[in-house]
């Protein structure tokens, strides 16, 4: 309870609703003049004035609201053209002439020990003023006059103002116990430094004050506490509390209040002490749940955070916040459906509950329902268009679902009220690399890097980007850029490792695999690429040992099956390549390259109609496939269809005109059936294509032979020996 320290012999021991009743009574009988006292604060009395108003409407009740000093409320008041109609006025803000007279008195150099030692001796021009006019306000105002007062305003006319304060009538008493109506006050002057300032040397004054029994001083320092924090002077705050407490040890207001400011400190284990001890006293604290919840979610305990606001919500059923918050630790948890419902809840009580909205399509999203997530999305947007990060998660939704324009329009939002917010620029950069526009992804990505440079999967995605654009050496200096930030990062070792295959660094390649995985063990793909490096350098034994790896992890993984086929049918294995090829293209039907890798291996057994199949099997689905026009030629070559060999040919160079393999085949195929002439302009073709081809040039020298033309059949047998010495045919 405040200070009335002379004036408590005039409070009778009464409920706050007996006070008012008694208010009420003195107000109504009051003829004429009167002078009535009310302790209240702020909060209290804007609602004391709206219920008086409510309940005494034959009465004409006004308010003067002052926000800056007066010394003459006389004048004021003489000055109202309603005056003489008046019957009861009640007066705010008096403080603010208090605050000026003790601001003066620090501006002429005394320090807070003097000020507070100088006791009540001095006087404020406004309670000198009153003092003078008492009876001037008796004889020519009609009025009762309502002072509202804080504890230390009160004070001020016990002492200072004594003639005048003789003259009350009343005096009522409506201190406010309510933790919520002490946070309201403090919140809504939060961003008003002076009001916290003046607000403080007040509190400051009274506890100088003497007369004043231990209960009084502990709800002061609890109500200064509250004060610094609104302040943010959290240090000093705490301390106040602490002072409260050694005084008054079972106030859970000052334990709740002294976990807030811990818990802003970051002292979050010393908050959830100090909300736990509020709870012990107040179980059904709500807010003390919610805080203790918040601080638990912060040190990552979510499931015990949990616990915190279902208890927050079981005594308010509609605090939004609590609900909202349980959504945010259920969704860390991973348990989306769970964290929906929460989300709803809070936005069903609030519906403009922007964040809630927002938070619930990241839930959605992660479920994959996209759609519906993209719908909550907009609705944050409705209730707040510049909501950014809500532009950017649609953005990422809309691409998700492959569109790409779409999320890059979202991002464009996002970046037009952020221009700074690297993940909506990360995001874009993806979106456009998904579109094949690389060039304008890597500006993207740059974006990014200019306000983050420390993003990891930026430079990870600008390597990307870099290496599908042929920019080999800048794609692994990205890499690299991104090995730096986070070692660990194993897709990035493994796009390292692809771009140093690309080079021919075949080793190199194998030893970013091998960190890859050795940083995670189970990645499919860095055991497939670091199968394809060892293929390369003709490892295959080894090689077939990584697909194996892969295969192990990932059953259904049709290229490890593809490669492993190959690395066999290096091999000579035949029969096991075909058995990969077989599990790869059950696995995809429509995998062309395994369909026609197939057929090579079922030609080599001597199965070449099986083998045709493979490759007809291969060109239905990619009908332009070369690779398989020109297999299927020499398979047909060697069933002895030459005329159906030399259209497969023709197919296949027609669709590659610079494919020499196919040239030299058809030359081949050609020669066999004696069309010399022809023969020779496809292995001229051949040679234009690759002029170092010792076999074309030694099946021209034939050809040409066959012609009589022996001077240029030794040219030419002359050219493949040069290009090859030990090719003895020649």
């Amino acid at each position: 309870m405040v200070n009335f320290t002379d004036a408590d012999e005039d409070l009778p021991p009464a409920s706050p609703e007996e006070q008012y009743q008694d208010l009420l009574r003195a107000l109504r009988r009051r003829r004429g003049f009167g002078l009535l006292f009310v302790r209240c604060s702020p909060v209290e009395a804007e609602k004391l004035v709206k219920q008086v108003k409510q309940d005494l409407p034959q009465k004409t009740i006004e308010v003067l609201r002052f926000e800056e000093p007066i010394d003459n409320l006389y004048g004021i008041v003489q000055d109202r053209p309603d005056c003489q109609d008046i019957k009861v006025l009640f007066i705010q803000g008096l403080e603010y002439s208090f605050y000026k007279y003790e601001e003066t008195k620090r501006q002429q150099g005394w320090d807070s020990e003097a000020i507070y030692s100088y006791s009540w001796k001095g006087v404020p021009h406004i309670l000198n003023h009153l003092n003078q006019h008492r009876e001037r306000f008796r004889d020519d105002f009609q009025i009762c006059f309502v002072f509202l007062l804080r504890s230390f305003s009160l004070n001020y006319f016990i002492h200072r103002a004594p003639d005048f304060f003789d003259w009350r009538s009343g005096m009522f008493d409506f201190p406010s116990k309510s933790e919520e109506c002490q946070q309201e006050d403090c919140q809504n002057q939060s961003l008003n430094p002076e009001y916290l300032r003046k607000e403080i040397i007040a509190i400051e004054k009274l506890l100088e004050a003497e007369h004043q029994t231990p209960e009084e001083q502990a709800d002061l320092l609890v109500e200064l506490g509250m004060l610094l924090v609104a302040a943010q002077e959290y240090e000093d705050a705490i301390a106040n509390f602490d002072q409260a407490l050694e005084i008054k040890p079972d106030d859970h207001h000052a334990w709740y209040s002294r976990g807030v400011a811990l818990s802003v400190l970051g002292r979050l284990e010393a908050g959830i002490d100090s909300y736990g001890k509020a709870l012990k006293i107040k179980p059904d604290l709500h807010q003390a749940w919610y805080k203790r919840g918040n601080a638990l979610s912060d040190l990552g305990r979510n499931e015990e955070a949990i616990d915190s606001y279902d208890k927050a919500v079981r005594i308010k059923s509609d605090f939004h916040q609590a609900w909202y918050k349980r959504g945010n630790a259920l969704l860390d948890l991973g348990k989306n459906k769970a964290a929906i419902q929460s989300y709803d809840k809070a936005v069903k009580i609030k519906s403009d509950f922007h964040q809630a909205c927002y938070k619930r399509g990241i839930a959605l999203s992660e479920l994959g329902h996209l759609k519906p997530g993209i719908e909550s999305f907009e609705q944050a947007l409705k209730i707040k268009l510049d909501f950014h990060q809500a532009w950017n998660s649609r953005g990422v939704a809309l691409s998700e679902l492959g569109h790409l324009e779409a999320g890059i329009e979202s991002f464009d939002q996002a970046l037009k009220i952020k221009s700074d917010e690297h993940e909506a620029w990360y995001n874009r950069g993806n979106a456009l690399s998904d579109l094949g526009r690389n060039e304008e992804a890597i500006d993207s990505y740059d974006q990014a890097l200019k306000f983050k440079p420390d993003f990891h999967k930026t430079w990870n995605n600008r390597g990307i980007a870099l290496s599908d654009l042929g920019r080999n050496e800048e794609a692994i200096d990205s890499y690299n850029q991104a090995l730096k930030f986070k070692p660990d990062l194993h897709q990035a070792w493994n796009n390292l490792g692809l771009v140093l295959l690309n080079l021919g660094r075949k080793k190199a390649a194998i030893y970013s695999y091998d960190q890859a995985l050795k940083i995670k063990h189970d990645d499919h793909q860095a055991w497939n690429n670091r199968g394809n490096a060892l293929s390369d350098l003709g490892r295959n034994e080894e090689a077939i040992d990584s697909y194996d790896q892969a295969l192990k992890i990932k059953h259904d993984d049709q290229e490890a099956w593809y490669n492993r086929g190959n690395a066999l049918w290096k091999l000579g294995q035949n029969k096991a390549a075909i058995k990969s090829y077989d599990k790869a293209v059950k696995i995809k039907p429509d995998y062309h390259l395994a369909w026609n890798n197939r057929g090579n291996a079922l030609s080599d057994l001597g199965r070449k109609k099986a083998a045709i199949k493979s490759y007809d099997k291969a060109l239905k689905i990619k009908p332009n496939y070369h690779l398989a026009w020109n297999n299927r030629g020499v398979t047909l070559r060697k069933l002895g269809q030459n005329e159906a060999a030399i259209k497969s040919y023709d197919k296949a160079v027609k669709i590659k005109p610079d494919y020499h393999l196919a040239w030299y085949n058809r030359g081949v195929t050609l020669l066999a059936l004696g069309r010399n002439e022809a023969a020779i302009n496809s292995f001229d073709q051949a040679v234009k294509i690759k002029p170092d081809y010792h076999l074309a040039w030694h099946n021209r020298g034939i050809a040409l032979r066959k012609l009589g033309q022996n001077e240029a059949a030794i040219e030419s047998y002359d050219q493949a020996v040069k290009l090859k010495p030990d090719h003895h045919q020649a």
